[in-house]
């Protein structure tokens, strides 16, 4: 007798606070396997525990602490800037290298499409595979990284092409040689020449928005958050290890650094909120990407009929006053 072909459940790296969420998807899906295998009707067991399940992934992600929220931007299977360019656009021709010293992987640039819409995309890549993150620096850029993404941006200009950047970093690269060869400086030249750049520029923090690393390419006309990403100064881990001298306090540095979109969005630090899929968008990365793309085209469309001085006015004034009351 033939054995019946097992159903395969996917399988989720889940953190803490998922592990209910987990341990339900997978009855419902034993549930489903067995209805399969036998021609049995449950529909009446595994309607009440789908309707439960949406309810308990609704009420979890409401109700993050921000150091829960954080924990979600750094999720293993949270869509990374490959996943948006693969998934999200129509058209991607990258550009490489810094025409100085060399091609940094943990930054991408490159011409994109989405419909009628071109623009210059740069972000940071994280990489997927193990040997791909470690080659990404995990995210971190080195000078030459941020040094090829206003090369590029300049060459947008030059075209008339508008810029969008997808920010996902814990912060710009801190060895030794990323300092040698003038860290601090390459960063501080992209923020004061991205102030200058006379086409719309439009920032998103897709992930982790570490410190300087993800000022480096943020400074922008929009400047918007997916709904569990966050932005800061300092890691909660870093905060925590200056002000108690112990890691053990980073949730309580999460929820003083103010990190979340909803807080930023209150200080006026960004414009726009993009909401993700219930329960993040590593649970469904293909409605993420469609959700991002749409936002792209409405915040190009908003920023394409103001006048190239105005826009840079506008610019000028959103950080000059940033966060003030």
């Amino acid at each position: 007798m033939a054995k019946a072909k097992k159903t395969e459940t996917p399988q989720r790296d889940g953190l803490d606070f998922e592990r209910p969420i987990h341990e339900l998807e997978q009855r419902i899906a034993e549930l489903e396997q067995l209805a399969s295998q036998h021609g049995v009707d449950l529909s009446g067991e595994i309607g009440p525990l789908k309707s439960r399940l949406s309810a308990m992934i609704d009420e979890t992600f409401q109700n993050l602490t921000p150091w829960q929220r954080v924990a979600v931007a750094r999720h293993p299977q949270r869509p990374v800037v490959s996943d948006f360019i693969a998934g999200m656009l129509d058209d991607f021709y990258e550009l490489h290298g810094d025409r100085a010293y060399g091609d940094d992987k943990a930054i991408v640039s490159g011409f994109a499409r989405i419909g009628r819409e071109r623009f210059l995309l740069v972000g940071h890549r994280k990489g997927k595979s193990t040997k791909e993150k470690i080659a990404c620096n995990f995210g971190s850029a080195q000078p030459e990284g941020y040094r090829k993404a206003l090369a590029k941006m300049h060459v947008a200009e030059r075209f008339n092409l508008p810029i969008v950047t997808l920010i996902d970093t814990p912060g710009a690269y801190p060895g030794i040689g990323a300092e040698e060869r003038g860290q601090a400086h390459a960063i501080a030249k992209n923020i004061l020449e991205m102030a200058g750049i006379r086409v719309p520029i439009i920032c998103i923090v897709i992930g982790e928005g570490g410190s300087g690393g993800a000022l480096g390419i943020g400074v922008g006309d929009r400047v918007a958050m997916l709904e569990h990403a966050y932005y800061s100064v300092i890691s909660p881990e870093g905060c925590a290890a200056i002000l108690w001298k112990s890691a053990d306090m980073k949730p309580q540095a999460a929820a003083a650094l103010k990190l979340t979109s909803k807080d930023l969005l209150g200080l006026d630090i960004i414009d726009d909120i993009v909401p993700e899929p219930p329960g993040g968008a590593h649970r469904d990365a293909k409605a993420m990407c469609r959700t991002l793309g749409d936002k792209i085209v409405e915040y190009l469309r908003q920023l394409r009929p103001v006048p190239v001085e105005t826009l840079l006015q506008q610019r000028f004034e959103k950080f000059r006053t940033m966060a003030q009351p």
